[in-house]
């Protein structure tokens, strides 16, 4: 099962808190989409309206077309998958997944039949006997996410899932978790703080600031065309120059950039430091003195400080063969397409 989710007009006030403002967003059934955003932008607040959690101040929530808003979780066709599992102790892994149905009055052999079946599919086949403390921390993961599955949600929310797993593993979860996505073909809603997390596995990523919806679009545009300052700094690292808006292009310290449209004024530049690479045509950047570089086994990643302004520190990640000395000089480019110019508030 699947559905679409529709959010209009959503705000909602813990008193005078002011925490979700004028949301309107579409889902589409059979999407997976990331709520991205640093810790009290709203996005868990929006994940609890979605789940029936928290009737919202303003707005309506709609799911598969039909009006949610007022619906208790119980009679809402989600689930939702809190970070710490929560699976129960003393039972076996087959009566954890099938718990839900259980209590939804389902057969004894169906529900296990159903829970054997979600088992095998997280590659639990051959534990369903066991128990909760016999597995590891993604074991359990996984055993979450098929108890929730078991019941056939329209939509399954995810809160910060993968948060409780070291970095080697969190990565194999995130493939696993876009791979079973795209098998059940459920609409998932995954919230996190993680941007890397996001973009390994969304379809779309909606960025959120400040209780509102900054910025949404599928990750590569989000990442190398962000919309706004706000998205291009929380997407990763980024380089900023400050910049002057002229008619004849963007005045920096490292020179003229050749970009039109933009107006008067001033003006903030934002390059990724693996745009930045040694000079071999684009837009020269001119002569960088290296101040110190560290092995990243992919590249290096090196502090550099321009010649023609040296109150400016440029990150760079280098090629691995580079070997970049501290106080070698460098000539620097970049593509033309590499530069992001975000107009300042005056």
């Amino acid at each position: 099962m699947t559905a679409s989710v529709t959010l209009s007009g959503l705000n909602h006030r813990f008193g005078p808190f002011h925490a979700l403002k004028d949301i309107d967003l579409r889902i589409e059934a059979g999407e997976y989409v990331t709520l991205l955003g640093p810790s009290g932008c709203g996005k868990t607040t929006l994940l609890s309206i979605l789940g029936g959690f928290l009737d919202p101040t303003e707005g309506a929530v709609l799911i598969g077309g039909r009006d949610m808003t007022h619906v208790p979780p119980a009679k809402r066709p989600t689930t939702t998958m809190f970070q710490d599992y929560a699976l129960f102790p003393h039972m076996t892994l087959r009566d954890n997944v099938a718990f839900g149905l259980r209590m939804a009055g389902v057969a004894r052999r169906v529900r296990h039949a159903r829970a054997e079946a979600l088992l095998g599919m997280v590659g639990l086949a051959d534990a369903a006997g066991k128990r909760p403390h016999e597995l590891s921390g993604g074991q359990r993961q996984r055993v979450a996410l098929a108890r929730a599955l078991a019941v056939e949600p329209d939509v399954l929310l995810l809160d910060e899932p993968l948060g409780a797993l070291d970095l080697k593993l969190r990565r194999a979860m995130q493939d696993e978790l876009k791979a079973i996505q795209r098998q059940v073909g459920t609409t998932f809603i995954h919230v996190t703080h993680d941007q890397e997390e996001a973009m390994a596995i969304a379809d779309r990523i909606v960025v959120m600031n400040a209780g509102r919806i900054e910025d949404e679009g599928a990750p590569v545009r989000i990442y190398r065309e962000p919309a706004t300052l706000f998205t291009a700094d929380f997407m990763g690292e980024m380089n900023h120059v400050p910049a002057t808006l002229t008619d004849a292009g963007v005045e920096t310290p490292l020179g003229l950039l050749p970009v039109d449209g933009l107006g008067r004024g001033r003006a903030m530049v934002c390059l990724r430091p693996e745009a930045i690479g040694l000079a071999a045509g684009g837009v020269a950047l001119g002569r960088a003195r290296v101040r110190d570089a560290a092995f990243f086994g992919t590249h290096w990643r090196a502090h550099l400080v321009p010649v023609a302004a040296p109150e400016l520190v440029l990150v760079a990640h280098l090629p691995p063969g580079a070997a970049p000395a501290a106080g070698q000089e460098l000539d620097l480019g970049a593509e033309p397409h590499a530069f992001r110019v975000y107009r300042l508030e005056e």
